[in-house]
C-alpha cells in the first residue's frame, strides 16, 4: 500500500521557487517517496525521530506518521539545499517549540 505524503508549505514554497529542472527532481521524489523510494536514511542525535530524503543537492526532512484507515503518512517539513538543512532546520524547530511555550497557560 502506497504511503500517503503530506507536504509543508515550507516545501511548496520552496519547490515552486526553483529551476525546472530541480523542481522536476523534487517532485518526481515526492512521487517516489509515497513508494518509500529513494535515498532515505534516519538522522541521529536531537533530530533523531526525523527521516531525510537525499534529492541531487537538497534534503527533504520528514517524519512518519499513521493516517486514517493504517495508511502510513508522510509529512514532509523541510527542504532546503544540502549545505544548509540541518542547522536552518534545527533553528526552525527550536523556534517552534519556544513560541509553543510561550502559549502555555502557568
Amino acid at each position: 500500500m502506497a504511503a500517503k505524503v503530506e507536504l509543508a508549505e515550507q516545501v511548496v514554497r520552496f519547490i515552486a521557487r526553483q529551476a525546472p529542472e530541480p523542481r522536476r527532481a523534487l517532485r518526481a521524489a515526492q512521487r517516489g517517496l509515497e513508494r518509500e523510494d529513494g535515498d532515505i536514511k534516519p538522522l541521529e542525535g536531537p533530530l533523531q525521530e526525523y527521516f531525510r530524503l537525499r534529492v541531487r543537492g537538497y534534503r527533504v526532512l520528514f517524519s512518519y506518521a499513521e493516517a486514517p484507515g493504517n495508511q502510513r503518512l508522510i509529512r514532509c517539513i523541510f527542504v532546503e539545499r544540502r549545505s544548509a538543512v540541518y542547522e536552518l532546520f534545527t533553528e526552525v524547530l527550536k523556534a517552534q517549540l519556544l513560541s509553543r511555550e510561550e502559549r502555555l497557560p502557568e
